[in-house]
């Protein structure tokens, strides 16, 4: 099967490089990671590998109340002039 993406520049460049640095064409790359990105998790795990599930040790909803708890959280942390 053969498919087309318009990929930005900035991800072109990276794959570009990745392909270089370990001697694989895009292709094979993309194949790569296709593979890894559909790869169904293993039996008995959870799948909780993304760097934003789990994040928040929080009890209760915490999905309703995201712009208050950000609030919350970045509050103050603005560099002021």
């Amino acid at each position: 099967m053969t498919l087309t993406v318009r990929l930005p520049d900035r991800v072109e460049q990276e794959l570009a490089e990745y392909c270089v640095k370990h001697r694989i064409s895009k292709s094979e790359a993309v194949k790569l990671a296709l593979r890894e990105l559909l790869r169904a998790p293993e039996s008995g795990t959870v799948g909780l590998s993304h760097p934003y599930i789990g994040c928040d040790t929080r009890q209760g909803d915490v999905a309703r109340h995201t712009k208050r708890l950000l609030r919350e959280r970045f509050r103050g942390k603005r560099s002021r002039g």
